[in-house]
């Protein structure tokens, strides 16, 4: 019989988990001033304390605000090394590794996505941006194909519009062509000058 996934902490609802959806945008901003690190936390959660007290909601305490600050950290060192690998992919894969690294990237989220799930310690909202996150991974993925397509189709296009013109030209040269010529009638034709 497989084992279930161990859990973190005991699984309940923060008291920053629970804040009433008005509060949001300063959840965020206490989310963000924990990330650039330029504060002390009491200052933060004094701070947003003061932001929840005028929306009319009652303060969180310093230790729900410093679970919540430990479970940030982690979040941040964990996207840091996720922005740092895909910096690293694209790099070594070069301008046309693009789509390989969004390919790559949607693979991974759909991944952490499944395991998520599979621990099955999700709150509904949880679970909502989890599976934003996965269609917005597979929009990328498709937008990425469709861009290149496009550029495809388009340098397509204007070379072969460049290659006629200077066909045109060659074919009515009264004297022998040269190929270093040509090429260069067709990057002048491609460029459109």
């Amino acid at each position: 019989m497989p084992r279930a996934p161990e859990r973190k902490g005991r699984g309940r609802l923060s008291s920053i988990d629970l804040l009433p959806e008005e509060a949001e945008p300063d959840v965020v901003w206490a989310a963000e001033e924990l990330r650039q690190g330029k504060r002390l936390q009491i200052d933060i959660l004094a701070e947003f304390n003061a932001r929840l007290a005028d929306r009319g909601i009652g303060p969180i305490s310093p230790s729900a605000f410093g679970r919540y600050s430990v479970r940030k950290a982690e979040q941040f060192r964990e996207m840091d090394e996720i922005r740092r690998i895909s910096a690293e992919l694209s790099s070594s894969l070069g301008t046309g590794g693009a789509d390989e690294l969004t390919l790559a990237v949607s693979a991974m989220v759909k991944k952490a996505a499944y395991k998520m799930l599979e621990g099955g310690k999700l709150d509904p909202k949880s679970v909502m941006e989890l599976a934003r996150a996965v269609q917005s991974a597979a929009s990328a993925a498709k937008m990425s194909a469709e861009h290149r397509r496009r550029l495809e189709d388009e340098f397509r296009t204007r070379f072969e519009k460049a290659v006629d013109a200077v066909e045109n030209d060659v074919a009515n040269a009264a004297r022998p062509v040269d190929p270093a010529e040509v090429l260069r009638l067709i990057r002048k034709a491609y460029s459109g000058e």
